[in-house]
């Protein structure tokens, strides 16, 4: 009887800025055996490629890279999505929704192709807008809810975390807390969740006379001086991105703000949730305030008014007419 041998494999499809800092940060700490990499620029992704292969004989881990083959990806524990356009955004319109038609038909196409080839693991998605292009990605593949998530305020609370350390001055890692709802301009710090060391964000603000909005305005406008900089932003979500799926292949069973599908919204969003191999695991209770739980009804109402823009539903019905 054949021995089937079981790899860690991912997919990283779209390898810009973004994806080429996933696949990098894949490569060099050896969480994957298998990498497959996936973009329209033949030359670009070979190249990236050939690069990951020259370094390897400087590293501690090996990586099997493969290109553009959509039939190994069928096979991948994990999709990262990539796909996307930052230059359509500038820096007078630092705006993810700039990105909404072309990246959602780019989408699209990707997910058909998922679904065609029969990939049945997680997909992770980092494209832009997140938390509707996750949804697209489900709405099309077909896939469970739990199966498919966005890395959503990942980024956003990590930001929030950087910007609590410095006003504090500890390591960011002693920060707990989120940022919830759109990964966009709707999204918010729900403060009643922060805690530094073990004491509440609020107790502290009180006892050393932090300004909370200015804190909260550090840290939103960390990304916007990162693009203002290198015109892209790529190391932090990079980061939150391998961290999941990480904790997907390591079946860690972490709690984690990723943007998830949430019925009682209609929508992905991101409040935290337990991620493991299975994807979503377990839904977690959060006591917000009143007015955490109106920013987060206001920003399902945004993510929900922009995909009925994009919603698949509305493709195949305009096709069948067409018919």
């Amino acid at each position: 009887m054949e021995e089937i041998l079981m790899t860690r494999t991912i997919a990283v499809i779209g390898v810009g800025n973004v994806g080429g800092a996933v696949a990098h940060q894949i490569v060099t700490s050896g969480m994957a055996d298998d990498l497959i990499l996936i973009d329209r620029r033949e030359g670009k992704v070979e190249a990236d490629a050939l690069d990951f292969e020259d370094a390897q004989a400087n590293l501690t881990h090996h990586t099997n890279i493969i290109v553009n083959d959509y039939q190994a990806v069928a096979h991948a524990e994990v999709v990262i999505s990539a796909v996307g356009n930052i230059g359509l955004q500038s820096l007078d319109n630092p705006d993810r929704f700039a990105e909404l038609g072309f990246t959602s038909n780019q989408v699209k196409l990707v997910a058909q192709r998922l679904k065609e080839v029969g990939f049945h693991g997680k997909i992770i998605c980092i494209s832009n807008p997140c938390d509707i292009m996750t949804m697209i990605y489900q709405r099309v593949t077909g896939l469970p809810h739990n199966q498919v998530m966005g890395t959503g305020t990942m980024l956003d609370s990590a930001r929030m975390h950087r910007a609590v350390g410095h006003a504090l001055q500890v390591d960011p890692r002693s920060v707990e807390g989120y940022n919830l709802g759109e990964h966009g301009n709707s999204q918010f710090t729900a403060w009643s969740t922060v805690h530094v060391l073990g004491h509440p964000i609020s107790q502290l603000a009180k006892e050393r006379n932090l300004d909370l909005n200015a804190i909260d305005e550090d840290s939103k406008m960390g990304g916007y001086t990162v693009v203002k900089g290198k015109a892209y932003t790529n190391y932090g979500i990079a980061a939150a991105a391998t961290r999941l799926a990480t904790t997907i292949l390591e079946d860690a069973h972490t709690q984690l703000p990723v943007s998830n599908w949430r019925e009682e919204y209609g929508c992905y969003l991101s409040i935290p949730v337990v991620v493991g191999r299975a994807g979503v695991i377990e839904r977690i209770r959060f006591d917000l305030t009143a007015d955490e739980q109106r920013k987060l009804q206001e920003s399902a109402t945004f993510i929900l008014e922009h995909f009925a823009q994009v919603d698949p539903a509305n493709d195949e019905l305009a096709a069948a007419v067409d018919q």
